[in-house]
């Protein structure tokens, strides 16, 4: 197979060890291997659905877990199964993890029956079952920092931390969440940063993910007990759970304000998977009812929301992103309780002309947006936009694909490429407009308003075009309609503060921590995650230069990190995709699902016949499962029989800067 000829060749190889590591590492995922991904083997022995997977530190060893309450290990290199036993569990197992510095002789698993038990392999016996969580344990985390030492997430709302060296067969709560958000808070996932192993990340129900610092808590724990009240079995103090300072919010910055639609609609928001990049500098979150997001970690942003230069040149050289500037400092960016405009005034430099290949590639962009095809649009623009980061004409064409395409998020991913067209042109006619339309979209109605009347102010000749004058109605109508979101938006404080039942309540801490809480970098559309609470998103390759998601399509989807762009869908499971797990030095992937089966993927030879695991048509899975997100259960029940339900609806405002549009004189050519 592949990975063994990799393996053999570098062993023969007359490269020192460690640069022949390096060597194999940094180039062991690329562009050829990914698109020559492929089918090498079924592992079968499992006879229920496979919930988790882990490879050893080595990656010589894999690890499975399944519904049948039974653990495998394998040797995925030779397609051979090496150990099988029964957990001791009573439930589906959902975790699975190998103990740091234990020869990979032990091996922790967490299921439904709220059991979290340590097996020691040499012996295939369970020599350690913890019975402390009230809840199906969702996922274990561990840490090559403290060998001794592991995590559990459950549906209790606990975090707690286990230390083999103790001879309790309890564990201690570190982090509890029903302290913060009430009880019916749900733990799903977790994990610890490679490079800092001080640093926690949790994924709850609800769209905030949250990032602890482990040494702070460890340390308020220890100023906590000399304190009467301080429990025996838990490091949180019942007045100051956590220490200042001992967490991180981070969340997509539309979810909180969507999150009452998506209540009135069923539509639950949790994120079911969270991991790290391996240089510990990013956290990808698989938002289980949403996307897949990349929150930067070093380069941090509060959520974007309307924020415009107070004064601009008008001159027709330098509308619709004609020219570039050195934008407005500190990006653009305001907590969510309110809006504002900027003092500051952007300096307008000299144009900036795109070189011929990109401006090839904007050409193609706009042919695709001029048929209708926006997604292939949004990729050729982003395809551009990571080559030029400094255009503010490819920021406004994709905003105007964005908002076309009406996919969820859309709206709010083309208010941040409004922005930052605005930042490096403060006279973008059309990106002025669209940001209009998109804060009345996002239910901004006020701030729409304000945004709009700034625009008829910046540019009177546009006062009165037909485009201005619908969106002037339709924020007018919204603004004395009694709705519900009125409603909400004037009293008890900003939307994403608030909880939707008593017994959710949250603490005055989490408040804060909501409001400071930081925004995503890149999303990833086209999944579907909205059927199982177990599905993960991962980094490919050493340099995490791919992201890879499980779909309920049953397929899984391959997206470029730093363009976003889909580029490889393959079919992995009869019914759902729910784990991926990379190898850590190979190109080669593990994943399974509902199928009772642990798949391996690499690259096949070019020799090789057509591979029909691949999904041609990525445009088409990804729009159904857009469809499947936001469909009732009938029509997903009659997406799976077969039957065609009716797409998305376009619309939207207006074309990109090079083409003709008949919605009013705002949205024509470039003046």
């Amino acid at each position: 197979c592949f990975v063994c000829c990799v393996v053999s060749v570098v062993l023969v190889c007359p490269v020192q060890e460690r640069g022949a590591l390096g060597f194999e590492r940094h180039y062991h995922v690329t562009d050829p291997f990914i698109r020559r991904l492929g089918l090498e083997a079924e592992l079968q022995g499992h006879s229920g659905c496979v919930n988790c997977l882990e490879w050893n530190e080595k990656g010589d060893l894999l690890a499975s877990g399944s519904d049948d309450q039974h653990t495998i290990v394998w040797d995925p290199l030779h397609h051979k199964k090496l150990l099988s036993m029964h957990t001791g569990h009573t439930a589906n197992i959902f975790s699975v993890k190998f103990l740091p510095h234990s020869g990979d002789r032990i091996l922790i698993t967490g299921a439904a029956d709220s059991k979290v038990h340590v097996h020691d392999l040499t012996v295939k016996e369970t020599v350690h079952m913890f019975g402390d969580h009230t809840n199906r344990v969702k996922r274990i985390a561990t840490a090559p920092m403290w060998p001794n030492t592991f995590w559990s997430a459950a549906e209790d709302g606990l975090i707690r931390q286990y230390d083999l060296r103790e001879n309790s067969k309890r564990s201690e709560v570190l982090i509890d969440l029903t302290e913060y958000c009430g009880q019916l808070v749900e733990a799903k996932c977790l994990t610890v940063n490679p490079q800092d192993n001080n640093y926690l990340a949790v994924g709850a129900s609800g769209p905030f993910v949250r990032l602890y610092d482990i040494r702070m808590i460890h340390n308020h724990r220890k100023s906590m007990k000399q304190s009467p009240s301080a429990g025996v079995h838990t490091f949180c103090d019942r007045q100051k759970p956590l220490p200042d300072g001992a967490a991180q919010y981070y969340v997509a910055g539309h979810l909180p304000v969507k999150l009452p639609d998506y209540n009135n609609r069923l539509r639950v928001l949790v994120a079911t998977y969270v991991t790290f990049s391996p240089d510990g500098t990013e956290l990808l979150v698989n938002m289980g009812g949403e996307q897949v997001y990349l929150f930067d970690l070093t380069y941090k942003q509060r959520p974007y929301t309307f924020l415009l230069p107070k004064k601009c040149h008008t001159s027709g050289e330098v509308q619709n992103g004609k020219t570039s500037t050195n934008g407005v400092s500190n990006g653009i960016h305001l907590h969510s309780n309110g809006f504002r405009l900027s003092e500051g005034r952007a300096h307008v430099s000299p144009q900036v002309e795109l070189p011929p290949y990109l401006e090839r590639i904007k050409q193609q962009a706009n042919e695709a947006f001029a048929c209708q095809l926006w997604t292939q649009a949004i990729q050729l623009y982003s395809k551009a936009v990571q080559k030029a980061p400094n255009n503010a004409m490819l920021y406004g064409n994709r905003a105007a694909a964005y908002m076309k395409r009406k996919w969820d998020g859309d709206h709010y991913d083309a208010l941040r490429d409004c922005l930052k067209a605005i930042s490096l042109n403060p006279c973008h006619l059309k990106a002025h407009f669209r940001l209009a339309r998109c804060l009345f979209e996002l239910k901004y109605v006020a701030e729409a308003l304000e945004c709009l009347d700034d625009f008829k102010g910046k540019f009177p000749e546009q006062a009165h075009s037909s485009a201005c004058d619908a969106l002037d109605r339709d924020i007018n109508a919204a603004l004395f309609s009694k709705s519900d979101n009125a409603e909400d938006k004037k009293g008890g404080g900003p939307i994403r503060l608030r909880a939707t039942g008593r017994k959710d309540s949250i603490s005055e801490d989490e408040m804060v921590l909501r409001e400071r809480s930081y925004d995503y970098k890149f999303r990833y559309c086209g999944h579907c995650n909205t059927t199982t609470d177990i599905k993960e998103a991962n980094f490919f390759g050493s340099n995490a230069q791919y992201i890879v998601s499980g779909s309920d399509d049953g397929s899984f989807f391959i997206w470029e990190k730093e363009t976003t762009n889909l580029v490889r869908v393959l079919q992995g499971d009869e019914s759902i995709v729910n784990c991926l797990q990379p190898h850590p030095s190979y190109c080669f992937l593990a994943t399974s699902g509902i199928d009772p089966v642990v798949r391996l993927w690499n690259p096949r030879p070019e020799s090789e016949t057509l591979n029909g695991r691949v999904v041609v048509d990525m445009e088409g899975a990804s729009q159904a499962n857009q469809r499947r997100m936001n469909a009732d259960p009938l029509e997903v029940m009659l997406l799976n029989m077969g039957y065609r339900i009716t797409g998305l609806t376009s619309g939207g405002a207006g074309g990109s800067d090079d083409e003709d549009s008949s919605e009013g004189q705002v949205q024509c050519r470039p003046s």
